[in-house]
Order: structure tokens, then C-alpha cells, then sequence
């Protein structure tokens, strides 16, 4: 049988449930943006990169205020993570140069949302043939770089205020 080493995965699949409070609100009022894997910090809303993502380089937008629903966002809130989200699209085009994107808001734990009461919007970079036979076969993804090195180069890439 051959093997498929991660060992950076371990920390985050074996701490994933152990951690008290909201995953965002923890990142927003984090003192290391390189701890909590946050690439982008605006005004009223955050940019990080997904512990558990379904591609390299798959980033989620949050504001800052914890609010379960999508519908009682301040506009300027809203329009914020619009704004980061399409800032995203060109670091992500920049460093990791996919073929497309996939933007998406999961609501409701029905629609597949990992953290319910805590809006965000997913940024997802795509490459042809991206969705390989593994996720299908063995309930895992391969991720070809670690989390933290893909931070570094998406925190290095967005552009300055």
C-alpha cells in the first residue's frame, strides 16, 4: 500500500473541533495574522485562508462583526467583502495562476456551511483538472503547498491600500 504524507494537515484536523468560539471572530481578534492564516485585514471585513480548503489557495472573506445572516449586513459591510473578494481574484491570478474561480456564500448548514452563524464568502481558485480522483476515492484532498506558505505569498501579492 502506498502512502500519502501531510503531516502539517494533522494540527489543524486534530484541534479542528477543540477550539472554543467562532472560527473567524478567533482569526479577527487574532495578535498574528501568520497564526491564524489571515492574508488581508480591511476595515470592516478580513480576508484568510481556509484551514480545510477545497483547493490551494481557497480563501474565505468574513466581517468582522459576527452575524449569522447574510440579509443583516450593513451595506458598507457587504460591499466590503465584495470589494476584498475581487482584490482576492487578482492575488490569487498573480501567484498562483488558475484557469478560473468559484465565489460562493453557504447558508444554512443544509447548503454545506462548516460555520453557520458567522457569514462569509468563499474564493476558490480552479484548474482543469483540479477535482481529482482522490477526494472521490479517499475522502482527501491534496494540497501541493502549505497553508502558511500560501498565505505568505497571497499576504505579499495584494495590492497596497
Amino acid at each position: 500500500m502506498k502512502r500519502l504524507w501531510a503531516p502539517w494537515r494533522l494540527e489543524y484536523v486534530s484541534n479542528a473541533d477543540e477550539q472554543d468560539g467562532c472560527v473567524f471572530c478567533r482569526a479577527a481578534s487574532s495578535g498574528s495574522d501568520e497564526e491564524a492564516l489571515v492574508v488581508h485585514r480591511g476595515d470592516r471585513a478580513f480576508v484568510l485562508v481556509n484551514k480545510f480548503p477545497y483547493a490551494s489557495g481557497h480563501l474565505m472573506v468574513a466581517p468582522y462583526r459576527h452575524e449569522g445572516e447574510l440579509g443583516e449586513l450593513a451595506d458598507d459591510e457587504a460591499l466590503e467583502i465584495h470589494r476584498l473578494a475581487s482584490v482576492a481574484l487578482g492575488a490569487l491570478a498573480e501567484t498562483m495562476h488558475p484557469q478560473g474561480f468559484n465565489l460562493g456564500w453557504n447558508l444554512g448548514r443544509i447548503a454545506g456551511a462548516g460555520v453557520v452563524d458567522h457569514v462569509h464568502l468563499h474564493v476558490v481558485p480552479r484548474w482543469a483538472g483540479d477535482t481529482n480522483f482522490m477526494p472521490v476515492l479517499a475522502d482527501l484532498r491534496v494540497l501541493p503547498e502549505a497553508l502558511e506558505a500560501t498565505r505568505a505569498k497571497l499576504a505579499s501579492a495584494w495590492p497596497a491600500s
